[in-house]
């Protein structure tokens, strides 16, 4: 039963996913793509956590961690660099 529920959360994310690919692709405004990235990392964390569950590896919730800490950090970074111009500084 549990299998049945990560494979639908899975699918549930793979389409999220896409969502967010196409808003990346068309957002119009560089706000918009983003707020988009910084989606994709969050989809791309929940991906590697439900993988994880499901195939019961300990590497995958390393590299979800991995992934949080370097889109926290990417996402700040554009944001002040959208807002400045630079980032250090």
């Amino acid at each position: 039963m549990l299998t049945v529920a990560l494979h639908a959360a899975l699918a549930m994310v793979v389409v999220a996913m896409a969502l967010t690919v196409v808003r990346l692709v068309r957002g119009p405004q560089a706000a918009d793509r983003i707020l988009a990235l910084d989606t994709l990392s969050i989809n791309a964390i929940a991906l590697l956590l439900l993988a994880g569950m499901l195939l019961s590896g300990a590497v995958l919730f390393e590299a979800a961690l991995l992934i949080a800490m370097t889109g926290f950090v990417s996402t700040a970074a554009l944001c002040r660099f959208l807002l400045r111009g630079d980032v250090i500084g």
